[in-house]
């Protein structure tokens, strides 16, 4: 990852929901923005905490931008809401693109009022539901969640922490 010092931080992971976050300095923020050519929506970034790689996305929600922390991330950096860590950041100028797992397409296309579902989804809602399926491990926990989210989409159980959709 080709980082600057400038994009070096420390900050203390706090929460908003069950959401773990942390803020970024202005001086931080103005670099990536500057290398992302813009300020505003959503903007890919590669980062490391405590040495740990990952891609995420800096989102602005009630007036601050954050970089979210996932489970994955805070157990690979052993971090967990009120330590603190070492950030590096940079902006990610690569396209990103995550496919739809072959077992969430296949569960929509035999249940046809899922599909109906997911398709009227707000598109981060639906993106989010991709993501958590695709980054899944194991056949058998892909099995588990995929039939959650189609029991989801039908109003039947609670998924990637939300009641139905």
């Amino acid at each position: 990852m080709d980082i600057n010092k400038t994009n070096k931080f420390s900050a203390e992971i706090q929460i908003i929901g069950v959401n773990p976050f942390v803020f970024l300095p202005n001086t931080v923020l103005d670099s990536i923005f500057k290398e992302a050519n813009k300020d505003k929506g959503k903007i890919p970034v590669k980062m490391k905490i405590d040495g740990h790689e990952f891609i995420q996305t800096l989102i602005k929600y009630s007036g601050h931008w954050r970089l979210y922390l996932n489970t994955p991330m805070r157990k690979m950096a052993k971090k967990e809401v009120g330590d603190t860590a070492n950030f590096e950041i940079a902006f990610d100028p690569e396209e990103r693109v995550i496919p739809m797992h072959p077992k969430l397409i296949k569960a929509l296309r035999d249940n046809l009022e899922a599909q109906r579902i997911f398709d009227s989804l707000r598109p981060s809602l639906q993106l989010e539901i991709v993501r958590y399926i695709s980054f899944l491990k194991t056949a058998e926990s892909i099995d588990r969640n995929v039939l959650r989210a189609v029991n989801f989409l039908l109003g039947k159980e609670r998924f990637i922490g939300r009641d139905k959709p």
